[in-house]
């Protein structure tokens, strides 16, 4: 039968599970529970390939539950009201139920409520298996029922045990140190991915045949980067890069940007959000930096990729490594909270024009200096509208070039009190 490696493999019980020991340790949380001999309903988080399924499985089986899985993708309301059905007509003969959603974030809010009554009553112990964040994808009042255990990628050592396994119990691989290194790394913590690439040695090499790293690039294929350009993934990773240029570190700033790009991120999305990180991190501290981000982003749209993406990268370490300040980003804040609140005060009449002589009448351009008629062109007076006051927003830093704004702000402030 041709039965998938990562099936063939797949650990019977909890104790031959890899990895996961924040979970399945001595004192971990699922052996806890397992111990105590009461089974509860939880959701499994964590990425494709790190054995969501299997522990969901031997989960079950370590309660003697009646275990049943379905799949969000393929299953709706009416198969699972069918399930809950059956096991309430006839309670004795099955026993504890213990049913298992894989990509249970699939479900829409009404479907996922489906089994609020249920869990309530204690007619199943649900297991739910997520790629997605649960914050987002599942409703409060599901997640109120349910444990979030986070299940993590394998780690080397571990994928290293995976492949240990396969060569004790099948046979061993005829890999090169340095094709076996390559092996693991290219599984980027996927378990599943990792046996696929195995599978893919045996059946597309000679028997006997040494694989070295160039031929294992040959015969297997990389694991597509873990990212998802319209879900969490590329909030997280835009919110890293954006940190990591705030924080002044260029080398965490490019293997961020690189990993966005790898992942295939629109290329425009990040021209535009090393720009906002131009005006927002850095500001007047130097003012050069909204001209770098907008050459790059330009320099890519004449360029395109791979070559337009270097732009992106010397723009990424400029940004990294200005002097920064968010002295206009607090500023324009504090200016459009004041515009909302007195959006209904009128400029003082002093500075409008008078097109018409009954505007003159009234005192519009009435006492209105034009600053370069008076010495030093600056005529001191106020613009802000009467009933709000002056006011005072802008906080240049005593760093980069906004130390040079500092300057400015006092010798105007001088000139000012001296009038």
């Amino acid at each position: 039968m041709n039965i998938p490696l990562a099936e063939k493999l797949r650990p019977t019980s909890l104790e031959e599970i890899v990895g996961q020991d924040h979970l399945l340790g001595e004192m971990g949380f699922v052996s806890t529970i397992v111990k105590n001999g009461k089974p509860l309903s939880i959701l499994l988080w964590g990425p494709p390939g790190c054995g969501k399924t299997t522990l969901a499985r031997l989960y079950a089986k370590a309660f003697h539950g009646r275990f049943i899985t379905l799949s969000a993708i393929f299953s709706g309301s009416a198969d699972l009201k069918k399930i809950i059905s059956e096991i309430e007509d006839k309670p004795l003969l099955n026993g504890q139920l213990i049913l298992f959603v894989d990509e249970i974030h699939r479900f829409n809010k009404a479907q996922q409520d489906i089994f609020l009554p249920y869990l309530e009553k204690g007619t199943l112990i649900l297991i739910g298996a997520t790629t997605e964040n649960p914050s987002f994808a599942l409703n409060d009042a599901l997640l109120s029922r349910m444990r979030v255990l986070p299940v993590k990628p394998l780690e080397i050592q571990e994928l290293d045990q995976i492949l240990l396994r396969f060569e004790s119990k099948i046979h061993p691989l005829n890999l090169t140190e340095g094709a076996r290194v390559s092996l693991k790394a290219f599984a980027q913590g996927d378990a599943r991915h990792l046996l696929n690439m195995i599978e893919n040695i045996v059946h597309g090499s000679m028997q006997g045949e040494i694989i070295d790293e160039m031929r294992l690039q040959e015969i297997v294929q990389r694991r597509n980067p873990l990212y998802d350009k319209h879900a969490e993934g590329h909030f997280n990773l835009i919110s890293a890069l954006h940190k990591s240029v705030r924080g002044s570190d260029p080398n965490a700033a490019l293997y961020w940007l690189a990993r966005m790009l790898e992942g295939g991120e629109d290329p425009q999305f990040l021209a535009r959000r090393l720009v906002r990180m131009a005006s927002e991190d850095i500001g007047l501290a130097d003012p050069q930096a909204l001209t770098i981000a907008l050459n790059a982003w330009r320099a890519f749209d004449q360029l395109g990729a791979p070559e337009g993406e270097l732009a992106l990268a010397q723009a990424v370490v400029y940004l990294a490594l200005c002097p920064k300040s968010n002295a206009i980003y607090t500023a324009f804040g504090q200016a459009r909270e004041a515009a909302q609140k007195s959006s209904h005060l009128p400029p003082p009449k002093t500075i409008l024009n008078a097109p018409t002589p009954l505007m003159k009448e009234m005192g519009y351009g009435k006492g209105y200096q034009y600053d370069h008629d008076t010495p030093l062109a600056f005529s001191g007076q106020d613009y802000f509208p009467q009933e709000l006051g002056r006011q005072d927003f802008y906080h240049p830093k005593e760093y980069g070039f906004e130390r040079e704004m500092v300057k400015r702000m006092e010798y105007f402030k001088k000139l000012k009190n001296g009038k």
